[in-house]
């Protein structure tokens, strides 16, 4: 079992990365968020010294991009300016590290299909990849800040995205590029499946992913994913592609255990991929080697809930001391959603987790999937991103499923909704 001290799905013998240092002394204008009825730091040392670090009746200082101050608002320090949360709760702003922003087109009839029992057999990612090839820069571009700007609105301050839908040097290196301009958490996703024209030679493709692919897309990426499953990559074409991408300076991922039982796990746990995502059917060998690593389980489940699939069970994983991320798995085929509050509503209601684990995992469990100690927690030094919900606890965003609870949203110091 995880210690009280720990947060929820590390586990006692990996640590969950260095403390977040305190920043250096700031000239920039200081500015106090006051009458938070409920803070949630994520720092165990802080507050009622549960996982999430909840202090009630609190405050929180912002210098320049960085926190520089949280505790009881009585104690807070003075400051050039002051914003009341009349009573709200703070969170730190979501850390949503897994999806596929960079893509055209839409999937409506093959949602719709499935939804209604139908049969479809459209192309499913193969659509995507045409749509998406079709597309002009500037309409993928225009698409990534919809998307983000949608999620923005809902809190989620940090973002990866992937390609995956272009499957050819040209379309993967510019799906990248046009990522880069949005977001630094950028993953080249060549291997998400065998492009159309290879579809009889996957060999042939994976030399292209390892080859020519990935020399042009290295430099726009930090991440290099795999999707590890029956239809895709085999366990041996997807260590070949992540230690291809590790050579090039690229750090693995791997879309792992998605739709049936196989290798994706204990290869990213092999390979020390900072997360393996979706984690839906798992032996307890698998949970075993999540849970003796600092390979995060990243949880996915808007992708069930778009395919009324099996759920992932969350209270396997946490119970084994597994670190344990959630994330909306944003797509136009699976899980077309951008709503981070949404999967904690699910996860809660669906997965076994409580309100706590989940907001954990929703914020600094996604920064221990990005392998990030300076986002997911609200301490001094840590930058200043965070969420002022329109209710009184964080537990309202499992409590009030699919209301808008986001009242303001500041990133990087800077109020933006």
């Amino acid at each position: 079992m995880t210690p009280a001290t720990t947060p929820p799905g590390t586990p006692a013998s990996t640590p969950a990365g260095p403390p977040v240092q305190p920043s250096a002394p700031t000239a920039a204008p200081t500015t106090a968020i006051t009458n938070i009825a409920a803070l949630v730091t994520n720092d165990p040392s802080l507050g009622d010294g549960s996982p999430i670090g909840l202090i009630q009746d609190a405050a929180v200082v912002i210098g320049g991009d960085r926190v520089v101050w949280v505790g009881e608002s009585s104690k807070a320090p003075a400051t050039d300016n002051a914003v009341d949360a009349g009573g709200r709760a703070v969170v730190p702003g979501f850390v949503d590290s897994h999806s596929h922003l960079v893509f055209a087109g839409d999937r409506t009839q093959e949602f719709n299909a499935r939804m209604s029992g139908r049969p479809y057999s459209a192309g499913g990612i193969r659509t995507t990849v045409a749509a998406t090839r079709a597309a002009t820069d500037e309409a993928l571009s225009a698409n990534v800040a919809r998307y983000l700007a949608e999620g923005l609105r809902q809190g989620t301050t940090t973002q990866e995205t992937k390609s995956g839908y272009g499957l050819t040097v040209t379309d993967e290196a510019r799906s990248l590029r046009v990522a880069a301009r949005h977001t630094d958490e950028v993953t080249y996703l060549g291997a998400h499946i065998v492009a159309p024209e290879l579809a009889d030679d996957p060999a042939a493709y994976v030399d292209l992913v390892t080859g020519d692919m990935l020399d042009a897309c290295a430099p726009y990426a930090r991440w290099i994913d795999v999707f590890c499953e029956k239809g895709a990559f085999d366990g041996d074409q997807a260590r070949a592609i992540l230690t291809a991408g590790r050579a090039k300076g690229l750090q693995p991922r791997v879309h792992a255990n998605q739709l049936s039982y196989g290798p994706g796990v204990r290869l990213a746990v092999e390979m020390d991929a900072a997360s393996a995502d979706h984690c839906t059917h798992l032996t307890d060998e698998d949970v075993d080697a999540l849970a003796n690593s600092r390979t995060v389980a990243t949880l996915l489940p808007g992708a069930e809930f778009s395919t009324r699939a099996e759920w992932p069970d969350a209270r396997r994983l946490l119970d084994a001391g597994a670190t344990v991320a959630l994330s909306t798995d944003c797509n136009p085929g699976s899980s077309f959603t951008s709503s981070m509050a949404f999967c904690i509503a699910l996860a809660v209601r669906d997965m076994g987790m409580t309100p706590d684990e989940a907001i954990w995992s929703a914020t600094a469990g996604g920064a221990a999937a990005l392998r990030r100690t300076d986002v997911g927690r609200l301490t001094r030094g840590a930058t200043a991103d965070l969420v002022v919900l329109d209710a009184p606890s964080h537990v309202h965003l499992a409590y009030r499923p699919g209301v808008p609870l986001t009242w303001a949203v500041w990133r990087a110091g800077e109020r933006l909704h």
